[in-house]
C-alpha cells in the first residue's frame, strides 16, 4: 500500500492506490480548536458553571477559586470558539453560553461515547441538563 500525500489548496490528498481521502485543513483545524477547548478541565468547569447561567469574572473567580487571570484566559478561548458569548454590562461583562442547546447535543454524545468506551463520567447536573433538555425537546438536533 503506498501513501501519497499532497498539499493544494488547504488540503491534503491521500492515495492508497484504492481510496482518496480528502482532509480539509480548515475544517481539521476548526475541530480541533473546539475539541481544545473542551480538553481542558479548568475550561469544562467555567462551561458547567455557565450551564447554570450567566456568570460575571468576579462570580468565576469567587466560585472557582482561580486568578482572575485565568478565569479570563479561559473565557477568552471559550469565546473565541463560540462556546461562549459576553454581554458588556457597565464596566463588567456578563459570560453565558452561546448555543446551549448545541452544548447539550455534545456532552449528550460525549457521555454516551465515554459510557461505551467504559468510562462512566457524568459533569455536573446543570451542564447534564442542557443534553436531557435537548433529548426531550429535540431542539438542536436538526
Amino acid at each position: 500500500m503506498e501513501l501519497i500525500v499532497t498539499k493544494e489548496y488547504n488540503r491534503h490528498v491521500t492515495i492508497d492506490n484504492e481510496k482518496t481521502v480528502i482532509v480539509d485543513e480548515q475544517a481539521t483545524a476548526a475541530y480541533a480548536h473546539l475539541f481544545a477547548a473542551l480538553g481542558d478541565p479548568t475550561r469544562l468547569a467555567v462551561l458547567q458553571h455557565l450551564a447554570a447561567g450567566p456568570h460575571r469574572v468576579r462570580d468565576l473567580v469567587e466560585h472557582m477559586g482561580f486568578a482572575q487571570s485565568t478565569v479570563s484566559k479561559h473565557l477568552a478561548f471559550l469565546c473565541e470558539c463560540g462556546l461562549v458569548q459576553a454581554r458588556p454590562d457597565g464596566r463588567s461583562s456578563w459570560y453565558s453560553l452561546a448555543q446551549p442547546a448545541l452544548l447539550g447535543v455534545l456532552i449528550a454524545s460525549a457521555e454516551a461515547t465515554l459510557q461505551a468506551t467504559g468510562s462512566r463520567a457524568v459533569l455536573c447536573a446543570h451542564i447534564r441538563n442542557l443534553a436531557a433538555q435537548t433529548r426531550s425537546t429535540g431542539v438542536g438536533l436538526s
